[in-house]
């Protein structure tokens, strides 16, 4: 049975949030009184399912369930997991968690505040020890991050489940240990949002130039190595001490305004305003939205080949999925492996997906069949793998940007040192490729093939013998050329 989490507020970050959960298998529960609330969550949901399957290599979970609540008692009834997103006014924040608590008492309520204290969200409530913040960042449904701050009322072990609840939806809980207004990364970026405020005021940059500055520069870096090791690095070979050497006494020069603060009126207001619109107005903000997904995927999928950084998260919830998923059974049809979702860059000049990336999708689909019999990265480092020496490939269809593929394996044949599959990759259910494959098992070191060990024969001639039963495909055998 599916669990629930009851999303309280329904903006975009609530939004992101629902999605979160509902696309990695939970059912979920919104409230919100504003009527347009199915809507522009409904959105938020279809830029997420659009998005967050690309970041994974394994099959994604059966999407959950989705209900918007009359009432917030309707929303949390029942719900394994609780996460607030209203508007930032403690007095509101306040009144929710009494009502949650009237029907939920004991139920995690995580807040997405950026700026209270959980101290403060927990005044005058019921139960405070189940209240804490659980603050994200947009979008919800793709970064990571999630700052979780208890306070000394908290319960300890309901934090530690919490957050691996997040981690669960492939989340990155960062424990904060101290409460502090803004917790930590809203402070430093409320330092560098000031500080930009003041160069737009003074005539020295416009919007646009300082958001060149960040992505063409420092930004790139901070994205995968945070600002720390960036400047370790930047201390050359005598590290980080070298580095506060050089560049510590300019911490005495007035280099930065950040202990004054811009008067904020509207001339101020009115300014970076239109210096915004100049720079991207002749963009709506779902299409910014979708710019922004598909650029995020590109870095943490960079990432996540390299186990480096927000990529290493990726990787880990990878891992944990498909340690709790039950194993693809033999017997009922051609076993599904993969399910991926078509991106940008494998689209051709006519924008279908190119046919490199069908090759791909077939050998994300073949190594999670590797991966099941036993035949996975820890394997090939004791000097044995499988290569695949022979492939023929079909176009039955067309696939495009945004489509969602699966890929099945159907095995046609297995001994000791062959394996000879059939893989399908569809879309609505449907064949847009084909891919025949020869695999054999090699001895790496020898160079040559060698028998498969026992341990794998184990799993996979039960899989052969199943599929034995099956109708062979048509198109298997075919040679190039010939009739369908």
């Amino acid at each position: 049975m599916a669990r629930k989490a009851a999303i309280i507020g329904g903006g975009v970050i609530g939004g992101g949030w629902a999605a979160r959960f509902l696309l990695n298998g939970w059912d979920v529960a919104v409230f919100d009184p504003d009527p347009e609330a199915p809507r522009k969550v409904g959105e938020v949901i279809g830029n997420a399912r659009k998005a967050l399957p690309a970041l994974s290599d394994g099959p994604m979970p059966a999407e959950g369930g989705l209900t918007f609540a009359g009432t917030i008692t309707e929303a949390v009834e029942g719900a394994d997991y609780i996460q607030e997103s209203v508007s930032e006014r403690l007095d509101l924040k306040h009144r929710v968690f009494a009502q949650i608590q009237q029907v939920a008492p004991d139920t995690p309520i995580g807040s997405s505040t950026s700026g209270f204290k959980p101290s403060e969200l927990q005044q005058n409530a019921a139960n405070p020890a189940t209240i804490f913040v659980a603050h994200p960042f947009n979008p919800v449904y793709l970064l990571p991050l999630a700052e979780v701050v208890p306070s000394p009322k908290s319960d300890p072990a309901l934090i530690e489940a919490a957050k691996e609840t997040l981690r669960e939806i492939g989340m990155f809980p960062l424990h904060v240990r101290k409460e502090i207004d803004a917790h930590i990364a809203d402070r430093f970026l409320e330092a560098v949002w000031r500080e930009a405020l003041w160069l737009v005021k003074d005539g020295i940059a416009t919007t646009e130039e300082i958001d060149e500055a960040i992505r063409m520069g420092f930004g790139l870096r901070w994205g995968q190595m945070g600002l720390f090791e960036t400047y370790r690095v930047a201390g050359g070979e005598a590290g980080m001490k070298h580095f506060m050497a050089q560049f510590g006494p300019c911490l005495t020069w007035p280099w930065t305004k950040l202990m004054d603060v811009p008067e904020f009126n509207d001339e101020l207001v009115d300014l970076i305003a239109g210096q915004s619109d100049a720079q991207s107005g002749h963009h709506t903000i779902r299409e910014l939205e979708r710019i922004r997904d598909q650029n995020l995927i590109g870095f943490l999928r960079v990432l996540k080949e390299r186990n480096w950084g927000a990529g290493k998260v990726l990787l880990d919830h990878d891992a944990r999925r498909r340690a709790a998923m039950p194993a693809p059974v033999a017997g009922e049809g051609p076993m599904e492996m993969a399910r991926l979702t078509v991106l940008p860059g494998w689209i051709d000049y006519n924008g279908h997906m190119t046919e490199s990336r069908y090759l791909f999708a077939a050998s994300e689909t073949s190594d999670a069949f590797l991966r099941h019999i036993g035949a996975d990265v820890a394997y090939v480092g004791t000097g044995f793998s499988y290569y695949t020496a022979e492939t023929h490939i079909m176009h039955l269809g067309e696939a495009k940007l945004g489509d969602a593929l699966t890929g099945t394996v159907q095995v046609l044949h297995a001994d000791e040192k062959r394996l000879h599959i059939f893989i399908r990759i569809l879309k609505d259910g449907q064949p847009v490729a084909t891919l025949e494959q020869m695999l054999l098992h090699v001895d790496m070191a020898a160079g040559k093939t060698c028998a498969a060990p026992q341990a794998i024969l184990d799993r996979l001639l039960p899989v052969a013998s199943a599929h034995a039963a099956l109708p062979r495909p048509e198109a298997a055998g075919r040679a190039v050329g010939q009739r369908k």
